[in-house]
């Protein structure tokens, strides 16, 4: 049962944000630093999203296969590759050094 009670909260506080946000006079909206963050936050998001999905198993911190496919993309990304060669890179290596340890 309590896992129902998390749901329906966790519904109700994505409703209640959503209406948060959308009930926000203009005036706030357009102000320079409200501008400069809500262009900002959805990169954090995606950064610490990735960052939590390569470096842990839900309990612990680990570096395996994963982080490897990363560190390349990160290479091919300052060699200036074009986006989809840096996702090849990355699923190559992933997958040869997990070949390589399993």
């Amino acid at each position: 049962m309590s896992v129902w009670i998390a749901i329906a909260a966790t519904a109700v506080g994505c409703y209640l944000v959503k209406f948060l946000g959308l009930s926000a006079p203009a005036g706030v909206l357009e102000r320079p630093l409200v501008k400069r963050l809500a262009a900002l936050l959805p990169v954090a998001l995606l950064a610490a999203l990735t960052a939590q999905q390569t470096f842990s198993d839900g309990r612990y911190l680990m570096l395996d296969a994963k982080a490897a496919g990363l560190a390349a993309a990160v290479v091919a990304l300052v060699l200036r590759a074009p986006f989809l060669l840096v996702v090849g890179v990355a699923v190559v290596v992933t997958a040869g050094v997990r070949a390589l340890s399993g």
